[in-house]
């Protein structure tokens, strides 16, 4: 049986991850059986991803690694999204990615010329969709930054707005549940709990007014 190990990532809280939960029932439809699911929300922007490193320390020879689309695995610079690919490689896995031609079960088949070559076609294929998928979250970046601007040009920018509930909701489950355990029950990450957390003691320590 083939073995693969799927990685679910969104960008922000407020994404659902289980939208991504299809590829868990697709991929066992085909035949594969699933060593591990990671979950997590964080940047693909960031090479720091606990979930990610996890998943890539778990991996064993042979194993596939499913994720929806290129940039739920990289929106990294391309030498570090370069990295994060040869750092699956080298424990003998490989990435399965939608819409990324994958050629290795050809190149595998092939001798001399031609295997060099579909060996080449492959890494062109996959350093033009991680190239693709940084740019595009630059250009989000540029995008969002034009509009803050804008909005502030205007007199109509605040910042986000907090969610009253969610923070609400962080606390009380805090007074029973470590972080990590808060954070996967709130649907939300790590560091938003103990944002929430610093600045609720921030207050709680600030004298009262009379």
């Amino acid at each position: 049986m083939k073995i693969a190990r799927v990685y679910l990532r969104v960008r922000t809280d407020a994404q659902d991850l289980k939208r991504q939960e299809g590829i868990i029932a697709a991929a066992k439809a085909s035949g594969y059986g699933i060593a591990g699911v990671y979950r997590e929300t964080a940047s693909g922007a960031r090479s720091d991803r606990p979930e990610l490193l996890r998943m890539v320390a778990d991996l064993q020879p042979g194993e596939v690694v499913i994720v929806e689309k290129i940039d739920r695995i990289s929106r990294l610079p391309l030498a570090e999204a370069e990295r994060l690919v040869a750092s699956i490689r080298e424990k003998g896995a490989k990435l399965a990615i939608p819409g990324v031609v994958d050629l290795s079960d050809l190149t595998a088949a092939a001798e001399g010329a031609r295997k060099i070559v579909l060996e080449d076609v492959q890494a062109m294929l996959l350093r033009l969709a991680l190239q693709i998928a940084r740019d595009d979250c630059e250009e989000r970046r540029r995008r969002q930054r034009q509009g803050i601007e804008l909005a502030r040009a205007k007199g109509k920018y605040g910042g986000r707005k907090a969610d009253t509930a969610m923070h609400e909701r962080i606390l009380a489950l805090r007074k029973n549940y470590s972080i990590a355990k808060t954070a996967e029950l709130a649907g939300c990450s790590a560091s938003t709990v103990k944002i929430v957390c610093r600045k609720a003691q921030t207050r709680r320590q600030q004298p009262s007014v009379p």
